[in-house]
């Protein structure tokens, strides 16, 4: 099955159903209407050039052109490249990288366009949002009477979507997501979460991400629900959003699940509908799963996929999580074949620690990057770079990145273990271990904290990790700092905090 065809199917089934709701300007598309909408905005691409393997680069803010534009380009057969706006300085690199024919901007990024226009040699045609700019057509004109679209000789294994990984270690790889894969593994997501037409599945982060994609959008399009996509976060609007809506889905990220819960212990209603949450794009604390299921009586379902997969490699359910499972990622998902593999990349027990493998349906590839590809898809299993465990019953436990691995005078540290660990301590926020090569011990250990005490004391931490950790932290430093550093996709940026070590304390917490 094709990507765009789920919404040609909803169309047929239940055409007057509400399928996207842009929150910020209140605008509904049944999904006879974003059907029509979509196959609308292919003619105009293809009219522009745009066939079948090219690529269309969209830079814009969520919104209901965007996701038009971008299910357009799957009718094509072309393949959706999508750059986060908080990528601006850098667009140059997505855009040469995957060299599109076509690019879709939002109007407020005009400066943006023009400080790379020159090095952008692919584009022929440049498209703004928010109608006619210098150089650029009117996205609005080009898609009220346009040619009709072409013959669909899209095939299931053709790429559709390019998800740009976030460059952790080294430079953002464009992973190849294809249709039929996406489908099933989506389908799953969906069955996983129970989804019914009834849904109104809310999805307020940034759709570049394929998070967004494989967790909102097309779960809600396999069952006739309506999802709702929202320009820019705001915590507050967010509660009238819900409640007017009847949310019942709400999936985001650990710090949007985390607003949201500080606005209800501020006096913020949510909405009775809402059954269950769902996390992903970052590690949760088990105490913001244990908040939502004691405090608001709500099941938060941590994901845990990657960019490389259009899916996810396990997910948990909208029950809720017993005590023993809060440190889970959740289930693998019926579409993949999870296992744990050693460092001779031979299969491990059950229960023991080693790299997370899967098969069963991932990217077809890195864009233009064979010898990468060849690496992380090597003997037919996608190596995720992450290191984990997995029991009996299939949940899977991710002890962090092999690449963010500390080894301590010999012994194995996993960041997850003690940021964990630290995080049960009442008077800490946030929490996040890294490294630095050191000549005694092999690599020395800090862990960077943010406390809500004004008379934080780093000895106390240490006593309190007494017990609670398998390793021996007689050589943890412990830091404060005034606020985390974040990355544009909102996870902690452990090279930031690195370059911090050698700073004083006494300036990092200024």
């Amino acid at each position: 099955m094709l990507i765009h065809q789920l919404l040609q199917d909803g169309a047929n089934r239940h055409p007057d159903k509400p399928a996207w709701i842009w929150t910020d300007r209140s605008t509904t598309l049944t999904y006879s209407q974003a059907a029509e909408t979509v196959e609308r905005a292919a003619g105009a691409l293809a009219g522009l050039g745009v066939k079948k393997g090219d690529r269309v680069g969209i830079f814009a803010h969520n919104g209901m052109d965007y996701l038009t534009a971008m299910f357009a380009t799957f009718r094509l057969g072309a393949i959706a490249a999508l750059v986060n706006v908080k990528y601006a300085e850098d667009l140059d690199y997505y855009l040469n990288d995957c060299k599109p024919k076509v690019l879709i901007y939002t109007g407020d990024h005009l400066s943006t366009i023009e400080n790379h226009r020159s090095s952008l040699v692919s584009i022929e045609t440049y498209v703004c949002l928010d109608g006619l700019q210098d150089q650029a057509l009117s996205w609005s004109e080009i898609i009220e009477n346009p040619n009709p679209a072409p013959a669909d000789t899209t095939s299931e294994s053709d790429s559709a979507h390019l998800s740009y990984t976030s460059g952790t270690t080294g430079n953002p790889k464009g992973a190849c997501l294809a249709h039929e894969p996406t489908i099933r593994a989506t389908r799953c997501i969906a069955e996983r979460l129970r989804v019914s037409q009834s849904d109104v599945i809310s999805g307020p982060t940034a759709l570049s991400s394929s998070y967004i994609f494989v967790s909102t959008l097309l779960p809600a399009l396999h069952r006739g629900a309506t999802a709702l996509v929202t320009s820019r976060w705001d915590a507050e609007g967010a509660f009238q959003v819900m409640n007017e809506r009847s949310v019942s889905v709400l999936s985001a990220n650990p710090p949007i699940l985390t607003d949201v819960l500080e606005a209800t212990r501020r006096g913020n209603r949510l909405p009775d509908s809402l059954r269950v949450v769902v996390s992903g794009g970052g590690p949760v604390p088990p105490a913001l799963k244990l908040a939502w299921r004691d405090e608001l009586g709500i099941s938060l379902a941590e994901s845990y996929g990657q960019s490389e997969l259009g899916g996810f490699v396990a997910l948990a359910s909208p029950d809720p999580l017993p005590d023993e499972r809060l440190s889970a990622v959740g289930q693998q998902l019926p579409d993949k074949d999870v296992r744990i593999f050693g460092d001779g990349e031979a299969e491990l027990p059950l229960g023991q620690t080693g790299e997370i493998v899967i098969s069963g349906g991932f990217m077809n590839g890195y864009w233009e990057q064979p010898e990468k590809s060849d690496e992380t898809l090597r003997g037919g299993w996608l190596h995720t770079g992450d290191v984990g465990v997995m029991d009996q019953e299939g949940y899977v436990y991710v002890r962090g990145r092999l690449s963010e691995r500390l080894e301590v005078l010999g012994e194995y540290w996993y960041p997850r273990d003690l940021e964990e660990a630290l995080l049960e301590h009442p008077d800490v926020n946030e929490a996040a271990l890294v490294g630095v090569t050191d000549p005694q011990l092999g690599t020395r250990p800090v862990a960077f904290v943010t406390t809500n005490s004004p008379q934080f004391e780093d000895q106390s931490l240490l006593a309190y990790l007494a017990g609670r950790v398998e390793v021996d932290t007689g050589h943890l430093t412990i830091r404060c700092i005034a606020s985390m550093p974040y990355t544009p996709t909102d996870k902690i940026s452990r090279t930031q905090l690195r370059a911090l070590i050698e700073v004083p304390p006494d300036e990092t917490n200024s």
